[in-house]
């Protein structure tokens, strides 16, 4: 079997995408437990119990290497009645920021 030279393009090409794919679900998973935990300290309700990826950029962190920078954002509630917006970022496999709305007490 023998494979020619856009064979291993295309392979290559699939191969880095789902490497890509792994390493976001990674990231994702780290930023919903910090998201639970944030939640958590402010006596909040993560509701759905879920993250939702908006934003992706390339940036550089504090050493100059690139590393992908996610935004993702999440609802919550105080009151079990109004649903608010937080938002948490990303950069690498580090949380940088967690910031929700303001939200009745």
């Amino acid at each position: 079997m023998y494979f020619d030279l856009k064979d291993l393009f295309w392979l290559s090409l699939m191969a880095l995408l789902g490497l890509h794919w792994w390493q976001g679900q990674r990231v994702k998973e780290i930023a919903l437990r910090a998201t639970r935990r944030h939640c958590d300290e402010l006596d909040l309700q993560l509701l759905d119990d879920s993250i939702g990826l908006r934003a992706l950029w390339l940036k550089r962190d504090d050493s100059g290497r690139l590393r992908w920078w996610r935004a993702y954002n999440f609802e919550f509630t105080s009151t079990g009645d109004e649903r608010y917006r937080g938002r948490v970022v990303t950069l690498g496999d580090r949380v940088e920021s967690i910031a929700v709305e303001p939200h009745r007490l």
